[in-house]
């Protein structure tokens, strides 16, 4: 795709959302349904995937662990914003390989230790860029992809999230 194909496809989208800013907000949805030997069948729309527990909290490791998926879930969307704003401002970008790491220590999920915290301690994101850009141009390119990464800016900034429950049979 080329910068003006990009622009000719995101132009009227850019446009309804000024003029109507609340068409931008879209509700995304994912659903799972709790499934056999500690599992969650998660429904997308676009695939299914079968959620498990991690091996070092007793998994068997053939079921997707949902610390993996967010990263993959920050890989994907850091891979194609680095894509959109490569493809936007012309910026020569031959390959690219997006790696996320997390440190994640499993004693707080596993509640073996009320000290130590439930979850990524911390993140690293690395880019690998076979580009003939610029040492400024690889700057912007990073600083834009950072700013306009949906599952990036909510990690970096956590959306409130609400819980709710229903009962729906005795």
């Amino acid at each position: 795709m080329t910068a003006d194909e990009l622009r000719s496809f995101q132009a009227p989208l850019k446009a309804q959302y000024r003029d109507c800013p609340e068409t931008a907000l879209v509700t995304l949805r994912a659903e799972g349904r709790i499934g056999e030997n500690v599992t969650c069948k998660i429904e997308t729309g676009k695939a299914r995937v079968e959620a498990g527990l991690h091996p070092a909290t007793g998994g068997d490791g053939q079921s997707a662990c949902s610390a993996d998926m967010l990263l993959e879930a920050l890989v994907g969307c850091a891979g194609v914003t680095l894509g959109a704003v490569a493809t936007a401002l012309s910026i020569p970008l031959h390959n690219a390989t997006i790696r996320a790491e997390g440190d994640l220590d499993f004693r707080g999920t596993l509640g073996v230790s009320k000290d130590v915290p439930v979850g990524f301690k911390q993140i690293r994101l690395n880019f690998d860029l076979d580009t003939d850009a610029s040492e400024e141009q690889v700057a912007i390119l990073l600083r834009l992809t950072e700013r306009y990464c949906v599952v990036y800016q909510t990690l970096a900034h956590p959306a409130r999230i609400t819980v709710l429950h229903r009962i729906i049979s005795r």
